[in-house]
């Protein structure tokens, strides 16, 4: 099933494989996931289906609610494309649940990286900095040159700057599923994911899985 789930991260901890080895793991809720729409070749170009998860808000504009009563489904809070291969199956209102997955499976997890604001070089780009001694003055944290003298005088477009850091989509592939827990909708992956605490992330199988 190459389709995927919408799950939200719990936070990190650790659990004792067989052999007393501590692997760390990222624990992920599975939203309520419900199928809304299927996307075909033949009318939209590509197989695909979409997803809505997680409880609706209050409040939701007219075409989102539109297409909700087209499907013949209850709103939810947000919506997701999957892709799919053409030989796959799903139907309008079909529940997909934690048990999609199994352990020792790979998978890609998508997320929104941690904001982190404005960052200088050294956060942000992992610069060594400035000289600590010997007559530095205040340049302890700075880039140093950033161009040159007479030609090209000019800073190259892409250069490494202070700059906003963080907060953008963030893909980590080939993780491995531990742990599935079908009765919780809870999914224990080895290693960190992308985003904070509470955060929504999505998860497929590997592309380049084994």
């Amino acid at each position: 099933m190459a389709a995927g789930l919408v799950a939200r991260k719990a936070g990190m901890t650790q659990i004792f494989a067989e052999d007393g080895a501590a692997v760390p793991v990222t624990v992920l809720n599975v939203e309520p996931c419900r199928v809304v729409a299927l996307r075909t070749a033949e009318k939209d170009g590509y197989d695909a289906i979409q997803i809505g998860f997680g409880a609706a808000p209050r409040a939701q504009t007219r075409p989102v609610q539109g297409h909700y009563a087209k499907q013949g489904q209850d709103a939810m809070r947000a919506l997701k494309e999957f892709r799919i291969s053409a030989d796959e199956s799903f139907e309008v209102g079909q529940e997909l649940k934690a048990e999609m997955f199994e352990a020792g499976q790979k998978i890609d997890v998508s997320g929104t990286s941690k904001g982190r604001g404005f960052a200088g070089v050294m956060k942000r780009y992992d610069f060594a900095g400035g000289r600590a001694s010997h007559g530095a003055e205040k340049t302890h944290r700075q880039m140093g040159s950033t161009g040159q003298c007479q030609w090209p005088g000019r800073v190259f477009p892409g250069k490494k700057m202070p700059g906003h850091y963080g907060a953008e989509r963030v893909t980590t592939q080939n993780l491995e599923v531990i742990r599935v827990d079908a009765d919780a909708g809870r999914i224990l992956v080895k290693g960190a994911v992308p985003g904070s605490k509470n955060g929504l992330v999505e998860l497929r199988p590997a592309v380049k899985g084994a």
